[in-house]
């Protein structure tokens, strides 16, 4: 808890407007959700470049997804994306463990091809969602704290 006190701090604490900060993280979160694994730092990194956002706003959000949240999160974002396309992702089901090499890699993409779209767009969906619930709290946290400092001083 103490980790994310501290995450909570360095997004509190970033010297820019809390639509800003706010829009910051929610793109970092966005980007925590998004399918290509391993470009997460780099991407987020060039989009606050481009976009002159708080790269520790934008750093910060796509932390959400780590070690320990990366599992659960795409397949929350699968089983989204399976049922906004009508796909059952039983095809899993149909992956034959006990094979080895070229025929075990056959028999893993025959499995996982059917649900290769609805884990795109089913993340993607996800990342979006959760970006504006972000950006909705984060904004009224900021907001709050910065009237709250005006209103002490």
């Amino acid at each position: 808890m103490t980790r994310l006190r501290r995450l909570a701090q360095l997004v509190t604490r970033v010297d820019d407007t809390p639509d800003r900060v706010a829009f910051a993280f929610a793109l970092g979160i966005f980007i925590a959700f998004f399918p290509l694994l391993g470009i997460h730092i780099a991407l987020a990194l060039s989009l606050a470049y481009v976009l002159r956002l708080s790269r520790v706003a934008v750093l910060a959000g796509t932390l959400v997804s780590n070690p320990w949240t990366l599992a659960p999160m795409l397949t929350a974002g699968t089983l989204v994306g399976c049922g906004l396309l009508g796909v059952t992702p039983t095809s899993l089901g149909t992956i034959d463990w006990s094979l080895s090499g070229r025929a075990f890699y056959d028999s893993l993409f025959a499995g996982l091809a059917p649900i290769l779209l609805p884990f795109v767009v089913g993340n993607l969906v996800l990342g979006l969602a959760s970006g504006i619930v972000a950006f909705v709290v984060i904004r009224a946290l900021l907001v709050a704290r910065r009237a709250k400092a005006a209103a002490d001083q």
